[in-house]
């Protein structure tokens, strides 16, 4: 029952409004102006509060003082309205309608309200169901509202959307936390063998039976039963496991003893249960048995706006585990955004830990990411290096010794622009005018291999046009006709 407070200083209308909330079922307590004040502070679990608008300021400083209690204003006091926690005006006489609709309103003011069922417990359990989107909010909420009760859950999405994590958050927010949550893929099992792994087997029940086995129904005695992929279980099967549900108990292959069964029983599947009862595939009577409370795991592409949390968990996993991280730019998180995620979270796990393996520790831009999901274009960086930079480099690369460009008992010295021999002339070198010549050297090479177009031949010896073009103008290097 809700619990509603009414504040007026007439004893006449707070009758009323008493009598009126218990004919709806809800439990109601009454104040004075005089008595408002101390009563709200000694409340911490209303409902709503009803307050009559006709005292105008007295009113308005009592809503204001307690911005945590959603309030309904009884009278025609407009002004009231515009204070954000009342909900309405309930004008006299009182329609069940109105009534009804501004309780509603309190309603979703408490269970909304900024920081309301926090806990250490529900942190740690909502940690595998992160995001922020109203799809996501909604199967929390509903994960909190089944939880607590014994009722067969049916968990229902696409494959990779996370449905077992949503029956473990089941167990664990359940009276049935302390046992142990046992799950099973009914599609992973030949037909043949799902007898026997579900209720267990006698010894000597069937050829290589050489002891007896508990089956998953006695291992989650106390606890919970996850039958993963439930639409994928033969038909046969199907009418063992309603008898279990209509009976509570079932029997080990090759045994008489009935067993008592004290198991949740949470299912889930990608499959449309409906349709495969349409096509005789699956049983309509075993569906409504699991099918008591449904729960829809949401595709990832329908709340892509979670994507950058959950990859933000993702990173700080595979940190703990592996200790490497990865960070994204803006422009990759928004390209991730635009992929249709057909593997849903998995796809998106596999892809954090792909490039946490590509690039450790490394900031992953678009042109970072796997073809598939770069789907924005941005520019490509080119960096640009400092003139002298590019010629130590190249100098550098030319006098390295790479095991294939001379043989070291071969006394030569520069052939054709290729410095051969290391051995410095024992009379000395000026390096200056040697650098120049071999410069001047190169340049010609590239000019004639390239029909002295002097783009592609700039772009042979690794340096900007202009670059390419001032050397020759300081060198004075031209075509010879």
């Amino acid at each position: 029952m809700s619990r509603i407070l009414v504040i007026s200083s007439q004893e006449s209308r707070r009758n009323n409004l008493s009598t009126v909330i218990s004919f709806l079922g809800d439990q109601s307590e009454t104040a004075s102006f005089e008595q408002a004040i101390a009563t709200l502070k000694r409340e911490a679990a209303l409902d709503a509060v009803l307050i009559d608008g006709d005292a105008g300021e007295l009113a308005s400083d009592v809503i204001e003082k307690f911005p945590a209690f959603p309030f309904i204003a009884v009278g025609n006091s407009e002004k009231l309205v515009s204070i954000p926690n009342v909900m309405g005006l309930l004008e006299e006489p009182i329609t069940y309608p109105v009534l009804t609709k501004l309780l509603h309103r309190c309603q979703e003011y408490v269970r909304r309200k900024p920081g309301q069922n926090k806990s250490t417990q529900k942190t740690k359990l909502f940690r595998s169901l992160v995001g922020k989107s109203q799809e996501i909010q909604n199967v929390r909420r509903m994960i909190e509202q089944v939880a607590p009760t014994d009722a067969n859950v049916l968990v229902l999405g696409e494959s990779g959307t996370g449905k077992e994590v949503v029956a473990r958050n089941v167990h664990f927010l359940s009276q049935r936390k302390e046992g142990p949550f046992i799950p099973v893929n009914c599609g992973a099992i030949p037909g043949e063998l799902l007898e026997s792994e579900l209720f267990g087997h006698e010894k000597g029940a069937f050829t290589g039976a050489v002891s007896s086995r508990k089956g998953r129904f006695e291992l989650a005695e106390g606890g919970t039963l996850f039958l993963d992929e439930i639409g994928d279980m033969p038909l046969q099967m199907q009418v063992k496991l309603l008898r279990v549900l209509q009976e509570r108990t079932y029997e080990r292959v090759g045994g008489t003893k009935p067993i008592p069964c004290n198991v949740r029983i949470i299912a889930a599947t990608h499959r449309n249960l409906e349709d495969m009862i349409e096509a005789g595939k699956f049983r309509e009577d075993l569906f409504y048995r699991l099918n008591v409370f449904p729960i829809d795991s949401p595709a990832l592409r329908e709340r892509k706006e979670d994507i950058p949390l959950l990859m933000q968990e993702l990173v700080s996993r595979f940190e703990n585990e592996a200790s490497k991280s990865i960070k994204f730019t803006e422009e990759a998180l928004a390209s991730l955004m635009e992929h249709k995620w057909a593997g849903n979270v998995r796809e998106l796990s596999n892809l954090v830990e792909r490039l946490t393996i590509l690039c450790p520790n490394q900031v992953v831009d678009v042109k970072d990411l796997p073809i598939k999901y770069q789907h924005i274009s941005v520019e490509e960086f080119n960096p640009e290096y400092p003139e002298e930079l590019l010629e130590r480099e190249a100098l550098n690369s030319l006098f390295s010794d790479d095991g294939d460009d001379y043989d070291d008992d071969v006394d030569t010295t520069v052939e054709n622009g290729r410095f051969i021999d290391p051995d410095l002339p024992a009379e000395g070198v000026n390096l200056k005018e040697y650098l120049s010549d071999l410069e001047v050297n190169m340049i010609t090479q590239a000019l004639d291999q390239h029909d002295w177009v002097v783009a592609r031949s700039a772009e042979f010896l690794g340096m900007r046009r202009t670059t390419l073009v001032e050397k020759m103008r300081k060198y004075n290097i031209a075509k010879q006709l």
